[in-house]
C-alpha cells in the first residue's frame, strides 16, 4: 500500500521492520488515519505461572494497535507514556483483538484508546499518549 505522492505507507513501513511484533505473532489486522485493529493468538509460551497470558504481552498487543493508530498520520510518531487497566483474563489459544482510537490531537500531541477483546469479552483498556517526532 503507498500513500499519496507516492511515499510509502507510514504504518506498513513501520511493521515491516517491527521485529517485536512479529517474534510475538501480531498481526495488523486494518486501520485507517487515527485508528488501528492488530490481533493476537495466545500461545502456550506466552502464558504465566498463574495459567494465563502475561499482562506484559497483552499491553504489547495494545501498544502495537496504539502504535499503528498514532503513525497513520505520516510523521514518525512514538509513545510519551501509556497505562493498562486488566479486565478479564485471557488464557492459551485466545485470540485477542486490540483497537486503538485516536481521542484527541493536539499539537504534536495525541491521545489514543485500546480496546482489547477476546471475541465479545473485555480483556484490558490501554490508554496511550503519543508524541510527534521532529
Amino acid at each position: 500500500m503507498t500513500q499519496s505522492a507516492g511515499r510509502p505507507d507510514p504504518v506498513e513501513a513501520m511493521m515491516a521492520s517491527d521485529a517485536a511484533s512479529r517474534m510475538l505473532g501480531i498481526e495488523l489486522a486494518d486501520y485507517g488515519p487515527g485508528w488501528a485493529r492488530t490481533r493476537m493468538t495466545v500461545r502456550d509460551d506466552m502464558v504465566n505461572g498463574h495459567g494465563i497470558c502475561h499482562g506484559g504481552l497483552i499491553f504489547s498487543l495494545a501498544d502495537t494497535a496504539f502504535a499503528c493508530a498514532c503513525n497513520s498520520w505520516g510523521p514518525v510518531t512514538v509513545a510519551a507514556g501509556c497505562d493498562i487497566v486488566f479486565v478479564a483474563p485471557a488464557s492459551g489459544g485466545d485470540v485477542l483483538t486490540a483497537e486503538a482510537r485516536m481521542r484527541s490531537r493536539y499539537g504534536r500531541n495525541g491521545i489514543y484508546d485500546v480496546t482489547v477483546t477476546h471475541g465479545d469479552r473485555l480483556v484490558a483498556e490501554f490508554r496511550g499518549r503519543s508524541h510527534q517526532v521532529r
